[in-house]
């Protein structure tokens, strides 16, 4: 009776994976239709954080009438955010603490992951009104605790990526692939050296027109170093570990000196694509689009790339960690809500903008140096652990 229900769970664990996605939606229960029904939370929770933020004193002339929000002003602008931000982390939180440690599907808490949409969703509106009720000084203190939770959330990201880098670079080189892809693996890594000269000699010229912009030439210049120094490390003799993975993680490192340069405050000599961009127009907005939708797709990568924190998974294992998930979305929370008040709780934002300001480019630079120390250990770390246990030995 056992082995039969056991097959009829294994037959209907590969039904939902093989079907299509309207399927899978339309079964209801079934976590791989849930992760995509989370991000849509999440990306209706970063929607209304930006409504609140930018035409909540328009749109929400009744938030006056509320006494624990400072006359009405309180709970718009960037404390609206904050406040969107906390009904939306208490949410994932909630779906962590309900969900961490589960590992087997067909229980009562992978059902609770992937069904009950009606009970979840009341929870997750009940939650974000509840958001714009509490006190202040509790949102201000969330806005603090808020700073290190995004910062938790790019280290768990700059983590998925760097071992997505090292996994398809392990992959290329495996034997049975070695000779199959040394073609392919040349041509991609000889691309992604092309398109990091060119966005920094890019850089060069949008953002160091002049001499005197002595901060974004020292960050473009040491990015560049750093590029370099990844190659040397990776081609040392002792580490060889080629031209990809360098040459990616020179993307990554290259793309977040544009995003930090970029978010450097409107006004400034040595920005003049934030001069340009100064006016609300269609392509500003569709950049901030663009970022919003990216932000989502992030969170909801990362929080579906438990593998690589995660051991060999049994046969009926859940298809990814659901405690992983729900906490890389509840940090998610606190990343948007950094973003789009520029890592300033006190920081006047303007519409349509989105990860403005001085403090938003230093998390930004900092966040680069970071991915290349981690992925500088990640090379070194078995040299000198395997140098250590020969001395030992020896």
């Amino acid at each position: 009776m056992e082995s039969g229900l056991g097959s009829n769970c294994n037959e209907r664990h590969w039904i939902f994976k093989d079907d299509s996605w309207f399927s899978q939606f339309r079964n209801g229960s079934n976590p791989w239709m849930a992760r995509y029904a989370y991000a849509l939370i999440f990306l209706v929770s970063n929607l209304l954080a930006w409504a609140v933020r930018d035409y909540g004193h328009n749109a929400f002339p009744e938030m006056e009438k509320l006494k624990n929000c400072q006359g009405g002003r309180g709970c718009l602008g960037a404390e609206g955010v904050l406040r969107v931000s906390l009904g939306c982390f208490a949410f994932y939180f909630v779906m962590f603490l309900s969900t961490a440690g589960n590992s087997r599907m067909y229980n009562c808490r992978d059902s609770w992951h992937s069904g009950w949409w009606s009970a979840k969703i009341g929870l997750w509106i009940a939650l974000t009104v509840t958001s714009f009720l509490v006190p202040t000084f509790i949102v201000q203190i969330y806005g603090e605790i808020a700073h290190f939770g995004a910062g938790v959330f790019l280290l768990v990201q700059l983590v998925s990526v760097i071992s997505f880098i090292t996994w398809l670079n392990d992959c290329c080189q495996s034997e049975k692939t070695a000779e199959r892809c040394h073609i392919h693996v040349m041509l991609l890594a000889t691309a992604a050296y092309i398109i990091c000269i060119f966005g920094i000699i890019m850089m060069y010229i949008w953002y160091a027109p002049e001499p005197s912009c002595l901060l974004n030439i020292f960050f473009i210049t040491w990015t560049l170093v750093l590029l370099q120094l990844m190659t040397s490390v990776s081609l040392h003799p002792k580490i060889n570990s080629g031209f990809l993975t360098p040459g990616l993680m020179g993307l990554y490192v290259v793309f977040i000196c544009w995003c930090a340069i970029r978010s450097e405050p409107a006004g400034e000599s040595c920005n003049r694509k934030a001069e340009a961009s100064n006016k609300t127009d269609w392509l500003t907005i569709i950049s901030f689009v663009v970022a919003l939708l990216a932000m989502v797709i992030a969170t909801f990568s990362t929080g579906i790339d438990s593998q690589c924190f995660q051991e060999a998974r049994a046969e009926d294992a859940v298809p990814y960690g659901y405690g992983f998930f729900h906490f890389v979305f509840a940090t998610g929370a606190m990343y948007f809500a950094m973003l789009l008040i520029g890592w300033n709780t006190h920081h006047t934002i303007k519409r349509w903008t989105i990860d403005v300001g001085w403090t938003s480019t230093w998390v930004r630079i900092v966040n680069e140096w970071l991915a290349v120390c981690v992925y500088l250990w990640m090379l070194v770390a078995p040299v000198i652990l395997k140098w250590r246990q020969t001395s030992e030995s020896a």
